[in-house]
C-alpha cells in the first residue's frame, strides 16, 4: 500500500466514524428528550392523583368538591378557598398538558382525553362559576382554550347525565 492511499482511506475511515458518532448522539437526545416529556406528563398526572386520592378519603373535601361543582356559592367563604386550591392544582396540571401538546411533545391522543376532561369540568356551573372569577390567572393561550370550551361547550352530553343519574341527581 502507498502512503497516500492509506491516508484517503484513514481520511474516509474518520468521516465514518464522526458521523456514526453523531447520529449516535442524536438518537441519544432523542430518546433523552422522549424520557423527559414521559417523566413531566407523569408529574402532571401525580398532581391529579393526589387531587384525587385526597378527595377519595377525605369526606368533607369530597363533600365541598360535589356541592361547590354544582352550585360555588352554596359554600361557605372558607369552602370556596378549599375549592379554588383543589382547582388550581386541577386546572395547573390541565394548563401544564395543554402547553405540552401545544409543542407536539404530549401525543395528540392522550391531550384530547385530557381536553375532554377540562370541557367536561368547566361545563359544571360550579366550575365555570370558579373559573370567572379566579384570583390569578393561566397563561394566555391555556385560558383562551377554556373560555373557548365554556363558550361552546364540547362535552359529552350523554355522559353527563349518565353521571347525574349515578349520582341520584
Amino acid at each position: 500500500m502507498n502512503l497516500e492511499l492509506l491516508r484517503t482511506v484513514s481520511q474516509y475511515v474518520g468521516v465514518i466514524a464522526l458521523l456514526v458518532s453523531i447520529f449516535a448522539l442524536i438518537s441519544q437526545i432523542r430518546r433523552h428528550t422522549a424520557s423527559i416529556h414521559a417523566q413531566n406528563y407523569g408529574k402532571a398526572l401525580d398532581r391529579l392523583a393526589a387531587v384525587q386520592s385526597r378527595l377519595g378519603t377525605d369526606p368533607l373535601a369530597s363533600q365541598v368538591l360535589s356541592r361547590g361543582v354544582r352550585d360555588v356559592y352554596a359554600l361557605t367563604p372558607s369552602e370556596r378557598v378549599q375549592f379554588t386550591w383543589m382547582f388550581y392544582e386541577i386546572f395547573g396540571a390541565f394548563e401544564f398538558m395543554y402547553d405540552e401538546a401545544m409543542r407536539g411533545t404530549l401525543p395528540p391522543h392522550v391531550w384530547d382525553r385530557w381536553a375532554g376532561t377540562l370541557a367536561w369540568w368547566v361545563s359544571l356551573p360550579g366550575v365555570t362559576e370558579w373559573w370567572r372569577n379566579k384570583p390569578t390567572p393561566f397563561n394566555e393561550r391555556f385560558s383562551g382554550f377554556v373560555d373557548e370550551c365554556i363558550g361552546a361547550p364540547r362535552f359529552d352530553a350523554a355522559a353527563a347525565s349518565r353521571w347525574n343519574q349515578f349520582l341520584g341527581r
